[in-house]
């Protein structure tokens, strides 16, 4: 009896870690869609909008998160006179989340 229990706890272990894995995969790629299409509106091309996308990423791991995303994006908006809003932000934030997923799990697919 114990052993099927200890089959049972490591195989949701391993999914844990599996879909957590996944989570982290999706959210530093929609991240990097995210800073590549902020850094595009910002006027910036090759290595700066990969470094600006890289630090869009970076972003993502700052205590609050998201927040740090929309925070950054925002603060480099208003300096770089780009009129999106908040919710326009949000909007291909939730963009660049879907296309991740998708991205992310065609490529496990494979």
């Amino acid at each position: 009896m114990s052993d099927s229990f200890e089959e049972r706890r490591k195989r949701a272990e391993e999914r844990w870690a599996h879909d957590n894995e996944l989570r982290f995969k999706v959210l530093a790629r929609r991240d990097g869609l995210l800073g590549r299409w902020a850094a595009a509106e910002l006027g910036l091309k090759g290595p700066q909008m990969e470094a600006y996308a890289k630090g869009v990423v970076d972003a993502e791991f700052g205590k609050n998160g998201e927040m740090e995303i929309l925070k950054k994006i925002r603060t480099d908006f208003d300096a770089g006179k780009c009129a999106h809003t908040d919710h326009a932000i949000r909007a291909q934030m939730d963009a660049c989340l879907k296309l991740a997923a998708e991205q992310i799990m065609s490529e496990t697919k494979k």
